[in-house]
């Protein structure tokens, strides 16, 4: 349990006024140290010098593409609907042929609105939508210029690495050693049984 420590607080204390001209004093050296003194104030020069960013950067929002050059995203919602700020609006279409039932006719991303928070990347089953571009998002001068739209998302982004469908036939072979971590959660293969229904 928490100790309770009473503080008793003198008039001059509670007057406010030393600690307030104690802050404007500390706020005026500081200013005329960094003004007049010798010695250079430590900044990035920024554009010119830029800091390296860390690995989990998020930057600018970008669209992967398949190996024939359209977009990954198949439309099914799921990154607008994460998205706590509402900033993405999805358009969808239907595709003929080619397997795939759906595709984005109109995608935007409002970079005013978005709060970086990365919720559409975990959310995107297609892994279509990125947001390691490691670039900041230049300032506007209208709201209208704010807005990135499939064709901005895409230049940005690159041809997807990741298989279309998943591993393939012979995922097993692949993924071997994974096999063991079954063991480890089923040993007696009880889960494995009452899931095929047997």
């Amino acid at each position: 349990m928490a100790k309770l420590i009473s503080f008793r607080r003198g008039l001059w204390e509670q007057l406010y006024v030393p600690e307030l001209i104690r802050g404007v004093g500390i706020t005026l050296r500081h200013f005329f140290v960094n003004t007049f003194g010798s010695k250079e104030i430590v900044t990035v020069r920024y554009p010119e010098e830029k800091r390296e960013y860390p690995a989990r950067f998020r930057g600018v929002h970008r669209l992967m593409r398949r190996e024939d050059g359209s977009v990954r995203c198949v439309a099914c919602m799921m990154c607008s609907t994460a998205c706590p700020a509402q900033a993405i609006t999805i358009e969808a279409g239907e595709r003929d042929g080619q397997g795939i039932e759906k595709f984005p006719v109109r995608f935007e991303i409002d970079e005013l609105t978005c709060v970086v928070c990365g919720f559409c990347v975990e959310a995107c089953p297609c892994d279509a939508i990125r947001m390691d571009s490691g670039i900041h998002f230049p300032p506007v001068d209208r709201r209208d210029q704010a807005l990135m739209l499939k064709e901005d998302l895409q230049k940005l982004g690159g041809p997807n690495l990741s298989k279309q469908g998943g591993a393939g036939p012979d995922w097993r072979e692949s993924y071997a050693a994974l096999g063991a971590t079954r063991q480890i959660y089923d040993r007696t293969g009880e889960l494995s049984k009452r899931l095929r229904g047997s």
